[in-house]
């Protein structure tokens, strides 16, 4: 398929509540907001839309941080978790040219631009599903194409996200080995907060 429409959908709506609520989105790396950080990963790997769902302080991280030509979603229900942001997201892309969304998470500032683009290749279709493999592991970034938006939608709850989907077709899932070029920590406690620069 000729230039595939594979937007990326930046999750960056979390309170962080185990870093003293905290929102994840906000915290400095390398003097800027880190959902700025994130978004940049994603246009360097390839998308070049770019779909931010916003949740814990959204009014105060679109005055901080610069996300030009991003389309920003807000989701009202990010306190119930993960699965709703991914919901939100998903849903904003129904009406769109969208082939695929590609998903990552915005504390995780050790994935950069090169598993992005490698997740970003193993597109073929609308029925594409393909994921990062750290040492064989599943993990972020993770695309999802077109034909399997409904049913994530339906299953995403909690702070499980798409994970009860994804088991469930296990044996579709492209794994891209990215361990070589990527680190697949998360930010969730002051400990964590190491990791930024």
């Amino acid at each position: 398929m000729t230039n595939p429409m594979i937007a990326g959908l930046l999750l960056a709506a979390g309170g962080g509540r185990r870093l003293g609520g905290r929102p994840k989105a906000l915290l400095d790396h390398r003097g800027r907001p880190l959902v700025e950080h994130a978004v940049r990963v994603l246009r360097e790997g390839g998308c070049t839309h770019v779909y931010v769902v916003l949740g814990a302080d959204a009014d105060v991280v679109r005055k901080k941080a610069s996300l030009p030509g991003c389309v920003l979603i807000d989701n009202p229900e990010w306190e119930e978790g993960m699965g709703s942001s991914l919901r939100a997201g998903l849903t904003s892309l129904r009406d769109t040219d969208a082939d695929a969304a590609l998903v990552s998470l915005v504390d995780q500032p050790g994935i950069g631009p090169t598993a992005v683009a490698r997740v970003h290749a193993a597109y073929r279709s609308p029925a594409t599903l393909a994921a990062a493999a750290y040492d064989g592991e599943r993990g972020h970034p993770v695309l999802f194409g077109a034909d399997h938006w409904a049913g994530i939608t339906v299953s995403a709850v909690g702070d499980r996200g798409a994970r009860a989907y994804l088991k469930e077709h296990a044996s579709e899932i492209t794994l891209v080995e990215c361990g070589d070029v990527a680190q697949a920590y998360d930010i969730d406690t002051p400990a964590d907060l190491i990791h930024l620069e």
